[in-house]
């Protein structure tokens, strides 16, 4: 019996702990210790990260003692010695570093082609370097940790969702985003609201989402919002993707809000130019978060900071920390209140397969996300969101097999990618690349 008193209050892994979105998420746990009593909180790196785990895990042990709670903060560069009990695993690391989004922007786009995180070659790459690695953390969350609630936050975050949905039995999981609490803020900063006041029906994929109605105090505020949208001033919310204005009559007739990741998609030629200046300046988006997180990890080292800073703002991750410790806290409480998230589709959104990760609007239970069935996708968006879909299968289906034709597949099925020559050229120079993150392609060649 003692010692279940000593268990109470919640365990929480954080496996990727020396990010710089670290104190985001403390702070969440902080503000909301009264509703999410967390006991333990285990940050889990690897050797490359070491020396930020220590600085990270330093500055969050005087957050939390700044606000007098009792939480203990482990920091661990062995994820088995964290997991065992554990309530809750959140996952956000990035196989490979900077370098390897680098590498992921600079190299498709020495070919023309658009170069982005999550998005196009570069999103296919991020996945492949990825996908293996999640899947090994659910193997050990199954043996060490099987009631824990895996909260992903590691981008591509609808492709790692769809791999874990497709190749494990693991069922509970969650993908998570800032994007669609980053729209919900922008629209009611649009509207000047607050932001409880505010509930957007959100349908599609991860980085492929659309608002499909607006609500303030239940009732559809959608067409002065979309009106409001089509003024280019007010057409983009998130920091990492500098928004262009949509051509107003365009934003009319889609008749739903866009993210501002639909600007690579529909301002494509726009897009790749803005990248290909940015390269030959050499500031493509990995070198401004280099440099950013540098800055950040000086201001970390400070060892009479005890908050977080407000320039973590500008690393992209906003609301990072009201997405995901809401989240955790209406599983572990029950909330049944409604939230954005990626998830087993299961009939949600008609056009996509039952068994596909979405990126939809669900009431959030202890069981899990139930997503609110929106019937279909407005015809006007529905084939894209199935392509990308595709994509996302057939690339994970690659990471997980290691087929080098599966993954041209997935290479040219994307449409940010011209032909399969070009992608071709690019698979190759990228598989070079990133050679040491993605033994499942070179295994077989060494054999």
């Amino acid at each position: 019996m003692e010692n279940n008193t000593l268990k109470q209050g919640i365990k929480i892994v954080t496996i990727g702990g020396g990010s710089s979105y670290t104190p985001e998420l403390v702070e969440g746990f902080i503000k909301r210790y009264e509703e999410l009593p967390v006991r333990e909180l285990w940050l889990v790196d690897v050797e490359e990260g070491k020396e930020k785990l220590e600085i990270v895990g330093n500055l969050a042990k005087r957050m939390i003692e700044k606000a007098g709670l009792d939480i203990e903060v482990h920091l661990t560069l062995n994820r088995r010695e964290a997991l065992p009990n554990a309530d809750f695993v959140t996952t956000q690391f990035r196989v490979g570093l900077l370098d390897a989004r680098a590498k992921d922007e600079r190299i498709p786009l020495s070919h023309g082609v658009l170069g982005q995180e999550t998005n196009g070659p570069g999103g296919l790459f991020k996945g492949l370097r990825t996908i293996p690695v999640i899947l090994d953390i659910v193997k050990d969350i199954k043996e060490l940790c099987p009631n824990a609630w895996l909260i992903n936050f590691t981008n591509p975050a609808g492709m790692v969702t769809e791999a874990v949905l497709r190749y494990t039995d693991h069922r509970k999981i969650v993908g998570l985003c800032n994007v669609p609490i980053g729209i919900e803020m922008g629209i009611a900063k649009l509207l000047d609201v607050e932001h409880s006041r505010i509930r957007i029906d959100f349908a599609g994929l991860n980085h492929m989402v659309y608002g499909l109605d607006v609500y303030v105090d239940g009732v559809s505020v959608k067409d002065k919002v979309i009106e409001m949208l089509s003024n280019p001033e007010n057409s983009s919310f998130v920091k990492n993707v500098e928004g262009q204005g949509w051509e107003p009559e365009f934003i009319r007739a889609l008749n739903a809000l866009t993210c501002p990741y639909h600007l690579y998609y529909y301002k494509k030629d726009e897009m790749l130019q803005k990248e290909l200046k940015n390269f030959k300046e050499g500031t493509t988006r990995a070198e401004v978060v280099k440099q950013l997180e540098d800055e950040l990890f000086e201001l970390y080292k400070d060892p009479n900071l005890a908050v977080k800073p407000p320039q973590l703002e500008q690393r992209g991750g906003a609301y990072y920390s009201d997405a995901a410790v809401r989240l955790i806290s209406s599983i572990y409480n029950d909330k049944r209140d409604i939230q954005p998230v990626n998830t087993i589709n299961n009939g949600a959104i008609a056009s996509i397969p039952h068994d596909s990760a979405v990126e939809v609007s669900c009431v959030i239970t202890k069981e899990g996300p139930k997503p609110i069935i929106s019937g279909d996708l407005p015809v006007a968006v529905r084939g894209l969101v199935q392509q990308i879909k595709s994509f996302e299968r057939v690339a994970a289906e690659a990471a997980v097999t290691g087929s080098y034709d599966t993954a041209l597949l997935a290479m040219t099925i994307n449409p940010l990618v011209p032909s399969d020559k070009v992608g071709k050229k690019i698979l190759d120079e990228m598989l070079e690349a990133h050679k040491d993150y993605l033994p499942q392609f070179f295994a077989k060649v060494e054999a």
